[in-house]
């Protein structure tokens, strides 16, 4: 698509959008109309962060440079279209032509952002910070032989993903004083929500990312079921790889499980904060099974969610939305068989520091009222 001079910069978000990602727009329009600005901004702020990451033509030192200068960006102390100036010429063909024209207008999803009030602003820059920081660090040694320890993977699906999730629920709270009373039990579960969506993600991609020269697994687990994940191919795959992606499951259920806690704490009026978590939880549990039953799969889009089972997953989420006893019984059923993972599981690296109370972050129940208009 091309960015119409006359056309709102609100009114470009929404345009872009649907080009960028299939999952986030179809969740994002369920959200309240003010909440909802906030929320494509700050995805379209992670795919920027993303698309320059990922760009093959970059060198690492040239990829931080550029990460670092468009969290400059987003903290405003770097002008967003000289920064895009400089990137889009470096952009090979592996960038797809819509990721393109987002980074070329990333000075307009700023002006979005700049008139948000400073709790939503201070969520956006700690989420690029951390995100682009983060990641930027593993992609320096992706390799084929994949992560050592679980723990890594655990650190790689916070940086990627758990921030997403502790962002949300500071625009969920910051929209919503009803939800920020559950701030505290919202703001510690909000990694799962992000980490089990992205394990799903990773465990049906694989094969794809490893076209791309990565690879996202634990050798950890594998080694356990004597897989070398160096020499894995789609040639060479048999039940012990199958065992070592079904106890990676079984993690990722258990996260999914933390996930509708946290969707269930979302208040019952809320219909459209709650519609955009289940719709995802849903999908990725459906995923999750499709993954677990066809074993030998090499391609991500053998274990693809048919499309009518997207639609009943909407449909009975939608009709269901305030009923939690209704919904526990409707993850049951789309989690059915799964294996699940025993105790608690991580959900973020030490080092990560939550936000500041009473300052940048929105722990400090004086700093309610207001929306994110």
């Amino acid at each position: 698509m091309q960015s119409v001079p006359s056309m709102s910069d609100e009114a470009y978000q929404d345009e872009i959008l649907p080009h960028v990602s299939r999952t986030f727009a179809l969740t994002i329009p369920q959200l309240p109309a003010a909440l909802r600005t906030a929320v494509t901004s700050a995805y379209l702020l992670c795919r920027i962060a993303d698309t320059i990451e990922d760009e093959p033509a970059l060198c690492a030192d040239d990829t931080y440079v550029f990460l670092e200068r468009f969290t400059g960006v987003v903290k405003g102390v770097e002008d967003a279209a000289r920064l895009a100036r400089d990137v889009v010429p470096r952009l090979s063909d592996r960038t797809l032509p819509a990721e393109r024209n987002l980074v070329a207008n990333m000075d307009r999803v700023i002006r979005v952002v700049s008139r948000f009030d400073e709790r939503q602003r201070a969520a956006i820059r700690r989420c690029i910070e951390v995100m682009s920081r983060g990641m930027h660090q593993f992609q320096r040694t992706a390799s084929l032989k994949g992560l050592a320890r679980s723990a890594d993977m655990d650190a790689y699906c916070y940086y990627v993903a758990g921030i997403v999730g502790e962002t949300l629920t500071e625009l969920f709270c910051a929209y919503s004083p009803a939800a920020m009373r559950h701030y505290a039990q919202l703001y510690e579960l909000a990694p799962s929500f992000g980490q089990g969506l992205q394990m799903t993600n990773i465990l049906k991609d694989v094969w794809e990312d490893r076209s791309r020269g990565a690879c996202w697994l634990p050798q950890e687990v594998f080694s356990r079921y004597g897989i070398d994940l160096a020499q894995l191919s789609p040639e060479r795959i048999d039940q012990r790889f199958h065992a070592g992606l079904l106890e990676l499951v079984g993690v990722a259920h258990r996260h999914l499980r933390n996930a509708l806690t946290f969707t269930l704490l979302i208040p019952a009026e809320e219909e459209g904060i709650r519609l955009f978590c289940l719709w995802a939880l849903g999908l990725a549990a459906l995923t999750l099974r499709k993954i677990q039953t066809t074993p030998g799969f090499t391609a991500g889009a053998q274990v693809k969610v048919s499309r009518s089972a997207v639609m009943m997953t909407r449909t009975l989420t939608t009709l269901s939305v305030r009923n939690d006893r209704v919904l526990q019984q409707l993850f049951e059923r789309a989690a059915r068989g799964l294996p699940l993972a025993a105790g608690p599981v991580p959900m973020k690296p030490a080092a990560i520091r939550p936000p500041a109370v009473g300052s940048e972050g929105l722990g400090s129940s004086t700093r309610l009222g207001g929306s994110l208009q």
